[in-house]
């Protein structure tokens, strides 16, 4: 039997949005009101998170980072720790992200150290994994996938989300295929049930991450293996990402009858 999974909407505003632009967007989306059946997570600048955790006290938004140290403090020069974002009310991380990866140095051992200390102090971690475009070309996607999951079995699968971005679809307008995203899922839960077991598995949420937007959202979305999305660009604005999350709402729909 398949597990009925709570559709998951994370913006990833990535460098963008001071505490102005933070403040007004909130207001339009606590204004038009997450739709029922979807879990919604904002993740804006660290510069915006204490306005952005005032903004959202007592409502149905959960506040994320775009990242975290594997220490709790130290000569860590541009870090943040663990305990720094709980105390602000942080309560999601992004780990792994295909830029920390492609532009800061971020490896998969530093990703899953980063997550066992996001889940040590009681974040939730959205972990990010993908293929680039030589790697898909290669044939070696599933080959990827199996490399960036290898030591996920260190994490508990309960405070875990897992995010396939294909890296070659970030940021450029292009976006997998229906078949290619599914494929892509149905892989990855394969393979965190050979981790985890089948029935964790079958609960653990995969996000799709890579040029989501509201005129593929419905047909992604839709997928029985896609839970959600981990989106850039469309999440910066309070209509776009509004759309998306009605879509992922349609989807919870269809799942609960």
């Amino acid at each position: 039997m398949t597990a009925v999974r709570r559709p998951l909407v994370v913006g990833n505003w990535k460098m963008h949005k001071g505490v102005a632009e933070t403040a007004a967007f909130l207001e339009g989306l606590l204004a038009a009101g997450p739709p029922s059946g979807v879990e919604v997570i904002v993740c804006p600048p660290f510069t915006s998170l204490p306005h952005a955790a005032m903004l959202l006290t007592g409502s149905s938004l959960g506040l994320g980072a775009q990242n975290v140290h594997w220490e709790d403090h130290g000569a860590f020069t541009g870090e943040i720790a663990a305990p720094m974002l709980r105390e602000l009310g942080v309560g999601w991380v992004i780990v792994g992200h295909s830029e920390r990866r492609a532009l800061f140095g971020e490896t998969d051992e530093s990703a899953l150290r980063r997550a066992a200390c996001a889940q040590a102090h009681g974040l939730e971690v959205i972990f990010c994994i993908g293929e680039t475009l030589a790697e898909r070309e290669a044939g070696a996607t599933f080959a990827v996938l199996e490399r960036q999951t290898a030591g996920l079995g260190a994490l508990d699968p309960g405070h875990l989300v897992v995010a396939y971005e294909p890296v070659w679809a970030i940021g450029t307008g292009r976006n997998a295929t229906t078949e290619q995203a599914q494929e892509a899922h149905y892989e990855l839960r394969r393979r965190l049930a050979g981790i985890f077991g089948a029935g964790p598995a079958e609960q653990m949420r995969i996000l799709y991450g890579g040029s989501l937007k509201p005129s593929n959202s419905g047909e992604l979305l839709a997928q029985p293996d896609v839970d959600g999305g981990l989106i850039g660009g469309a999440s910066l604005d309070v209509d776009s990402f509004c759309a998306i999350m009605r879509d992922a709402a349609s989807r919870a729909a269809g799942v609960g009858s």
